[in-house]
């Protein structure tokens, strides 16, 4: 899908999630053709003529105004993520400097947020905006069931092992919302770099082997990262929850930290617990690593 074609499907998506009486429009009676709102109620509400607003929904962004997407942004109700994402793909589609290749995204970690990393004694990683694990310490590596990371070890991505490994099934307790929170960060990095090339490969691949996928990439969902609530089925401990926080590392760009907050005194303490103590010896860890997990390293580099 093109910029200008993505640009279109995500304005009609907004579109068509907000009723009338959400955005305080008068609904006459008689039947309406349309899901959510008209294009003219769009064009009013944002204060632009309906041919404008139509031209933009067909992905025409050429002379469009921050004032005017930003009127657009606030017709559609677009919170501060979906507002982003709106002005970053029109962006792309305006501003040369912005069609050029951005460099790769990241694959490791500086020593000192590694040191950072084996410093943090609950659950911690590092991963791309395409979800690829890029560092771990050892009580993450043992969660996701992944070798040592002392060890090195392959790339894991988070999005690859959820839509093509069933046993991720087993692994996640709110399945579909893991599901649908990464479909929305890989749209949200893609809005952002739309030529990152192991982005785009992933993606195709996905939406190739997973109907569910293509099903849940045609929401044109985005979100980012901040802080809730993530619950885990583990294999050797059981029933997990945590809270976490996430952290732009702004000494390396692109690449976010995730710290899984625990409950003092919880089940969950104890069961983290006994995870560290498995995973203090690297040979039984490695022993121990999950099949389902190390399937989601497979598929491009």
């Amino acid at each position: 899908m093109t910029t200008h074609e993505e640009i279109s499907s995500f304005l009609t998506s907004r579109r068509a999630r907000i009723s009338p009486e959400q955005a305080g429009v008068p609904v006459f009676a008689g039947n309406r053709r349309v899901p959510g709102l008209r294009r003219e109620e769009v064009a009013h509400l944002a204060g632009v003529s309906t041919d404008y607003y139509s031209k933009l929904e067909r992905g025409n962004t050429r002379g469009a105004s921050f004032e005017v997407l930003d009127a657009i942004a606030r017709a559609l109700q677009l919170d501060d993520t979906e507002r982003e994402h709106l002005m970053n793909l029109v962006d792309i589609t305006t501003s040369p400097r912005r069609r050029k290749p951005r460099p790769k995204s990241r694959t490791v970690v500086a020593p000192g947020t590694q040191a950072v990393l084996d410093a943090i004694t609950v659950p911690a990683l590092v991963q791309n905006s395409r979800l690829d694990f890029v560092a771990t310490n050892r009580l993450g590596a043992a969660l996701y069931g992944l070798p040592d990371p002392a060890q090195g070890g392959e790339k894991f991505n988070a999005a690859r092992y959820q839509f093509l490994d069933p046993r991720a099934e087993d692994f996640f307790i709110d399945f579909d919302r893991a599901k649908r929170n990464a479909v929305a960060l890989l749209h949200q990095a893609a809005g952002r770099d739309p030529f990152d090339d192991e982005l785009i490969r992933l993606v195709g691949q996905l939406s190739t082997q997973s109907p569910e996928f293509r099903a849940m990439w045609a929401s044109h969902d985005v979100i980012r990262y901040q802080r809730g609530t993530k619950r885990y089925r583990h294999p050797n401990v059981g029933d997990l929850e945590f809270g976490y926080e996430s952290f732009d590392l702004t000494t390396e760009p692109g690449l976010t930290m995730l710290v899984y907050t625990i409950e003092p005194h919880s089940p969950t303490a104890e069961r983290v617990a006994l995870l560290g103590s498995w995973a203090t010896t690297p040979a039984t860890a490695n022993s121990n690593t999950n099949p389902a997990i190390r399937a989601a390293t497979d598929g491009p580099s």
